[in-house]
C-alpha cells in the first residue's frame, strides 16, 4: 500500500490511493497506530475523476476506523496532495465527498513545503436535527441550552449546537482548559442525546476577531487542530452574541486558521498544509492487519 502523510497545523491524516473497496476498519485502526503503524488522526481515501464535475473523489476515516463526513484540515491536506501529484494548479477545483461538493483554491506557499488553502466549507446549519441532537425538535436552535451530562451527578453545561455538514457541540468557558477538555470531551461526544456521537470544542472570544478553541474529535479524541471545529467555534461564537463581523482568526494548540462567515453563515476556511513523506506498508505487514 502507498500512503502519503500530511498534516495541517499538526492534524495528521495518510492519503490512500484509488482504493476501492477502501481500507477495512482493521486496516484503518493499523495504519493509524502511532507506535505499531504509521501514526496519524485518520485516513484519506481519494480517486481520481477526469473529466467530471469534481476533480477527484475523497472519503475521510477516523483512527478508530470509522467513517467521518468531512474535515477542514483533511480537504486541505487533500489539496496539498492532488498539486503535489500535479492534478491541480492555482486555479479553483472541486472535491466530491460522499454527501457534498466542495470547492477549493491553492492560494500559494506557506512555510517550506506547505501551501496555503482555501476551502468553501458550506453554511453552517443550526438545527438540532442536522447535528443529530435528539433531545429536542429537529428544527430547534440550540445556543446556550444546558446539556446534563451524567445520570444523577446533575452537572449541566450550556451547549451551542453546528453543522459544518459534520456534528459539532461548542462550549464556551470562561477559560479553555485542556484538562476540562479530557474531562468534557468524551462526556458529551458520547452522550445519549448525540447518538451518534458529536465533535466538541472549548472555546473563548480573545477579542475582535480572535478566538481560542481546543478539540476533542468524534472517532479521535484531542487532537492539535481541527478545521472543520474553528469553523462551528467561529459561526457559534457569532450566532450567540458573543463575537461580532465575518472574519475570524481561530487560534488551535497546533496553530491558527481563517475563517469568514458571510451574513448568511455561508463559511470560507484558509490555512497550511502539507505533505511530508511518502512511502510503502509493506505487503506482509498489511496482509497481518487483515488488507
Amino acid at each position: 500500500m502507498r500512503v502519503w502523510k500530511g498534516h495541517g497545523l499538526g492534524n495528521d491524516y495518510l492519503v490512500v490511493e484509488g482504493a476501492s473497496p477502501p481500507p477495512p476498519p482493521a486496516v484503518v485502526r493499523a495504519l493509524c497506530d502511532r507506535h505499531r503503524g504509521v501514526g496519524a488522526d485518520g485516513v484519506l481515501v481519494g480517486g481520481v475523476t477526469p473529466g467530471k464535475d469534481a476533480v477527484a473523489t475523497l472519503r475521510i476515516f477516523n483512527p478508530d476506523g470509522t467513517e467521518a463526513e468531512k474535515s477542514g484540515n483533511g480537504l486541505r491536506i487533500f489539496a496539498a496532495w492532488l498539486h503535489l501529484a500535479g492534478r491541480v494548479d492555482d486555479a479553483p477545483f472541486r472535491v466530491q465527498l460522499p454527501g457534498e461538493v466542495v470547492e477549493m483554491r491553492i492560494e500559494g506557499e506557506g512555510a517550506p513545503g506547505f501551501l496555503v488553502v482555501d476551502v468553501a466549507m458550506g453554511r453552517a446549519s443550526f438545527r438540532a436535527g442536522d447535528v443529530g441532537f435528539t433531545v429536542v425538535d429537529a428544527d430547534a436552535e440550540v445556543m446556550g441550552t444546558p446539556l446534563r451530562l451524567a445520570a444523577g451527578q446533575g452537572e449541566e453545561v450550556p451547549i451551542h449546537l453546528v453543522s459544518m455538514g459534520n456534528p459539532h457541540c461548542v462550549v464556551f468557558p470562561d477559560r479553555v482548559e485542556p484538562a476540562e477538555l479530557r474531562r468534557l470531551g468524551p462526556l458529551i461526544q458520547a452522550h445519549p442525546a448525540f447518538p451518534a456521537g458529536v465533535n466538541v470544542q472549548l472555546a473563548h472570544v480573545l477579542g475582535p476577531g480572535r478566538i481560542e478553541a481546543l478539540i476533542w474529535e468524534r472517532g479521535a479524541g484531542e487532537t492539535l487542530a481541527s478545521g472543520s471545529s474553528a469553523c462551528a467555534v467561529a459561526a457559534a461564537a457569532r450566532r450567540s452574541g458573543r463575537a461580532e463581523g465575518d472574519a475570524f482568526v481561530v487560534e488551535m494548540p497546533g496553530g491558527d486558521v481563517e475563517v469568514a462567515l458571510s451574513a448568511d453563515y455561508d463559511v470560507r476556511l484558509r490555512g497550511e498544509a502539507g505533505i511530508v513523506l511518502e512511502g510503502h506498508v509493506r505487503d506482509e505487514v498489511l496482509r497481518g492487519w487483515g488488507g
